[in-house]
């Protein structure tokens, strides 16, 4: 198996490491709706789909 000609030190690999971590995602609030959603998703409201502030799917009734 091939192993590093040099040794890697800790602050180098550190810096590498910085990136790997775990984000709160970016939650935005309606406009229209008031509804909480996360950025550039469809959400949905008492059965409602919006996207956009805008109504897309509307719940119908099952008969």
């Amino acid at each position: 198996m091939p192993h590093p000609k040099r040794k890697i030190s800790k602050s180098r690999r550190d810096k590498r490491r910085t990136h790997d971590k775990a984000v709160a995602p970016t939650l935005t609030t309606c406009k229209v709706t008031g509804a909480v959603h996360l950025t550039h998703r469809a959400y949905t409201v008492d059965g409602n789909v919006y996207y956009n502030g805008k109504l897309l799917i509307e719940k119908t009734a099952v008969a």
